[in-house]
């Protein structure tokens, strides 16, 4: 019998409600509902309805949120207490965002998909709705194995989303995905094992206390950041993204670039950082340089492709570079700034894959030569399409901006020849966004099969307004965010080191 942990600190009549759990299994009861239903209508509204309700019962976390940096909303109680295997939820601010992130984009790729998938719909959105529960789990475990449980279930719907309903090479695509990160998954699995034996516990907080040898840390940190690394994906683990973006359906791609992508940044934040302190502190300055090359090298191969999506694709390469640069500068800023700049990708990744999804279902194609002058014929298309290009871009006034000054802060007070390389790799990110810009939006409409385009619909205005607002709402309301972040961003360095760890390089 599971029995509640005695120091759970309930201090608001909120925090009685095991919202957590609710947030993380309403999903999957919404999946199960959808094997009781046999039309496509009501299966439609079925999932939406859940995951619109799984959105509103996380803003609950707003509600009762403490600034104060500690873990919140804990739940605890014991699974298999003779191998020290509970369940345990908590959320602080490194994963609060991330929550509500993922339970926003939950009713987005639902709504999205409700004209554009002709087969075997209701086990479509089942397997979203099923992923969405493992990406939740994953972001408020704080047991290992619970943790890993999620981690390792999140790859099944990815799968077969990528394999059943993607491209002409999505069972490539899918398998590449499955098999990158299974391989990395099974070194963490071992790291878990040896940190249960030296602790006899599976606990977070618990093996947080731990002092391991130097030798055992370090190979410990580099086997649990393995798994890490390839899901970001930070170069060169980085060569499974673009195929699994390509071949994937557009909610699979907003899914990946707008979720999924961020369970291995969080990963780094909540457990390789804190469990492995002097082992983070060593190899930062490694995890910044190959942060950079991933900036530098992801925009200029996005700079030659000649397929949107393939574009968009490899710009993550170059913007969770960014996030990676955050978190190796092991500052307040940089952290932050990567907490911060993680939403913001997934914001505006995860629009771009919307709206070059709603071209493709017009067009059928992705090609940048295939289009030019859309402005003229789809102007709130075009104009939504420039608003996102810029948050992506970092123009003041919109989130991307907000993300990529914390980090550069961060990384300047580390070592400046980081900033410098980084505000770079801005640069090209402007070259290569507005370079599709230009390809699809400007120049004449000289290709018949444009001119009859439909502009977007109502309901396709609708997804992406959401996304746009917030856009300008972390953008000129930074504060909102940074204020729950940098509390929990305190605690974190605190708990890595006691020295000034933003001049950790001579």
């Amino acid at each position: 019998m599971r029995t509640p942990h005695p120091h759970s600190d309930l201090e608001m009549d909120l925090t009685s409600l095991p919202l957590l759990s609710i947030i993380v299994w309403l999903p999957v009861v919404g999946a199960l509902l959808l094997l009781l239903i046999r039309n496509d209508r009501a299966a439609k509204w079925t999932a939406l309805t859940i995951a619109m309700l799984d959105f509103i019962v996380s803003l609950g976390l707003l509600a009762g949120w403490v600034n104060d940096g500690s873990m919140q909303f804990v739940e605890f109680y014991y699974w298999i207490p003779q191998f020290g295997i509970n369940y345990h939820l908590a959320v602080d601010g490194i994963s609060l965002f991330l929550v509500l992130l993922t339970t926003l984009m939950g009713p987005i790729v639902i709504l999205y998909s409700w004209s554009n998938i002709k087969t075997n719909f209701r086990a479509y959105l089942a397997l979203l709705l099923i992923q969405q529960t493992a990406m939740l789990g994953v972001f408020l475990a704080l047991d290992l194995v619970f943790f890993f449980i999620f981690w390792e279930f999140s790859l099944i719907p990815m799968y077969f989303l990528i394999g059943k309903w993607g491209s002409e090479r999505r069972v490539y695509a899918a398998m590449k995905f499955f098999l990158y990160t299974m391989a990395g998954s099974a070194l963490m699995l071992v790291v878990i094992l040896l940190l249960y034996w030296q602790t006899g516990s599976f606990n977070w907080s618990v093996i947080q206390q731990l002092d391991l040898n130097p030798t055992l840390q370090m190979w410990a940190f580099l086997a649990f950041s393995l798994g890490f690394a390839i899901k970001v994906p930070l170069f060169p683990f980085h060569t499974w993204l673009p195929d699994a973006h390509v071949q994937a359906p557009a909610a699979g791609s907003v899914i990946l670039a707008g979720v999924l992508l961020k369970m291995g940044t969080y990963g780094f934040l909540r457990f390789s950082l804190p469990l492995f302190p002097d082992a983070a502190m060593t190899f930062a300055p490694w995890l910044a340089g190959l942060a950079l090359i991933g900036i530098l090298y992801g925009a200029l191969v996005a700079l030659v492709q000649k397929d949107v999506k393939s574009l968009v694709a490899y710009s993550s390469v170059a913007h969770l570079g960014f996030v990676m640069l955050g978190i190796a500068t092991i500052n307040r800023q940089g952290l932050s700034g990567a907490v911060l700049q993680g939403v913001n990708h997934g914001l505006s990744t995860g629009a771009l894959f919307l709206l070059v999804g709603m071209i493709y279902d017009r067009r059928h194609t992705r090609l940048l030569a295939d289009f030019g002058g859309l402005w003229k014929q789809i102007p709130i298309f075009s104009a939504l399409f420039l608003v996102t290009v810029m948050a992506s871009v970092g123009l003041p006034g919109l989130n991307g901006f907000v993300g990529e000054l914390t980090i550069l802060v961060g990384a300047f007070q580390v070592n400046p020849l980081w900033a410098v390389l980084g505000t770079v790799g801005i640069i090209f990110a402007a070259w290569y966004l507005l370079t599709a810009v230009r390809g699809m939006l400007q120049g004449p409409l000289d290709n018949p099969a444009n001119e009859n385009l439909s502009d977007l619909s109502r309901r396709e205005i609708w997804l992406l307004v959401p996304l746009v607002v917030l856009f300008f709402v972390i953008g000129l309301f930074p504060d909102l965010f940074l204020d729950k972040i940098n509390p929990a961003v305190d605690v974190l360095i605190q708990n890595i080191t006691a020295t000034d760890v933003a001049s950790f390089i001579p």
